[in-house]
C-alpha cells in the first residue's frame, strides 16, 4: 500500500500541477519580499518585509516537508501528523502551570495515545479511532488524575489535558485520515484530499489576513483577535471557497459541491484559529511557541485544520463515501 501510494503521488498528473501551483506561488512570494525589502525605507516597513519573508521561509519548508511525506508513502504522512500532534499538545499543556501529580496522567496522554491514535489511522480502523479518544481516552485521563490523589484545582487541571487531547491528537488525526477515506468514484489518491483540504484551510488563513490589511474596518471580537476584521473574514472565506471549486478536479466533487466544501472548511478554519486565539489570551501570551520562524508555535500554525479536519473527514464519509 505504501509503494502504490508513492507510486501515485510521483506519476499521477494532479500531483505534477500541484507542485507547479505551489511552487509558483511560494516563488512570486520570495521575489515580491526580496523587491519589498530593497525599497523599505523606514524602522516599521524593513520588520514589516522581514516578517513577510521569514513568513515565506517557513511556507517553503512546511510544504516541502508536506510534499515529501505525501511522496514517500501513507506511513510518512501519518507519522508526519503525530509529530504535529506531539508538538501542538506539549505546546497547549505548556501554556498553563501543571502540577507534579499531572505527569503520570500527560505520560498517557503523549506517549500512549497519541502513538495509538495514529496507529490506528494508519491501520484504517475507523470504528476503534473515531471512539477511542472521545469515549475510552476521556474517561481514562479522569481516572488517572483522581488515582494521584491530588485534587487542588482538579476539574481545571484534568479538563485542560482532555481539551489538549482532543483538539490537537483527536481532531488533527482526522487530518491524514481522509486519506484512507474511500470515497465513490474517485479512484486511489487520498493525498489529493488531504492536499485539498490543507490547501483550502491554509490559504483561507492567509487571505483572510491579505484581504484583513487591504479592506479590514470592523473587527469580529477586538480582545480575543484584534486583527480579525469582518472584511477580512467575508473576502479571505469566500476567495479561499472560490480557490477550492477551481480545484474541483483533485476531488470526487462537482464545480458547485467543490465551492461547498471547501466554503465549509474555510468557515470551520476561522472557527478554530478565533477559538485557540481565545486560549492564548486567557494565557496572556501572543502565540503558542517560537517553533516556527514568522508564525509562532506549531498550534499557531495548525489551530485552523483542527476544527476543519474532522468536520471535512465527516462529511466526505456520510455524503461521498
Amino acid at each position: 500500500m505504501t509503494a502504490t501510494f508513492a507510486l501515485l503521488a510521483a506519476v499521477d498528473r494532479a500531483a505534477v500541477v500541484v507542485v507547479a501551483v505551489v511552487a509558483g506561488v511560494l516563488t512570486l512570494a520570495s521575489v515580491a519580499g526580496l523587491a519589498l525589502q530593497a525599497r523599505a525605507k523606514t524602522d516599521a516597513g524593513r520588520r514589516t518585509v522581514a516578517n513577510l519573508n521569514a513568513r515565506t521561509r517557513a511556507w517553503w519548508v512546511m510544504t516541502g516537508l508536506l510534499g515529501a511525506a505525501l511522496w514517500a508513502g501513507h506511513g510518512c504522512t501519518i507519522v508526519l501528523f503525530g509529530v504535529i500532534s506531539f508538538l501542538a499538545l506539549r505546546e497547549m499543556i505548556t501554556l498553563t502551570p501543571s502540577r507534579r501529580a499531572d505527569h503520570h496522567t500527560l505520560f498517557w496522554a503523549f506517549f500512549v495515545m497519541v502513538p495509538l491514535q495514529y496507529y490506528l489511522v494508519y491501520a484504517g480502523r475507523y470504528g476503534l479511532y473515531s471512539i477511542v479518544l472521545p469515549v475510552y481516552g476521556f474517561l481514562f485521563l479522569a481516572l488517572r488524575s483522581t488515582f494521584t490523589g491530588d485534587y487542588t484545582n482538579y476539574l481545571e487541571r484534568t479538563a485542560k489535558i482532555q481539551w489538549g487531547v482532543m483538539i490537537c491528537v483527536y481532531c488533527l488525526s482526522h487530518a491524514p485520515a481522509i486519506t484512507t477515506l474511500p470515497l465513490r468514484n474517485f479512484g486511489p489518491g487520498g493525498w489529493r484530499m488531504l492536499v485539498f483540504l490543507v490547501g483550502v484551510v491554509q490559504m483561507s488563513d492567509v487571505l483572510q489576513y491579505v484581504w484583513g490589511k487591504l479592506l479590514g474596518r470592523r473587527k469580529i471580537a477586538p480582545h480575543i483577535s484584534p486583527n480579525k476584521t469582518w472584511e477580512g473574514f467575508l473576502g479571505g472565506v469566500l476567495t479561499a471557497a472560490a480557490l477550492g471549486a477551481a480545484a474541483w478536479k483533485l476531488t470526487p466533487f462537482t464545480p458547485i459541491q467543490a465551492f461547498g466544501m471547501a466554503l465549509t472548511i474555510a468557515l470551520l478554519g476561522f472557527a478554530g484559529g478565533i477559538v485557540m486565539s481565545a486560549v492564548k489570551r486567557d494565557a496572556g501570551v501572543k502565540d503558542y511557541g517560537h517553533l516556527i520562524e514568522g508564525h509562532g508555535g506549531m498550534m499557531d500554525r495548525v489551530d485552523s485544520l483542527s476544527f476543519a479536519a474532522p468536520v471535512f473527514f465527516h462529511v466526505c464519509r456520510f455524503w461521498f463515501g
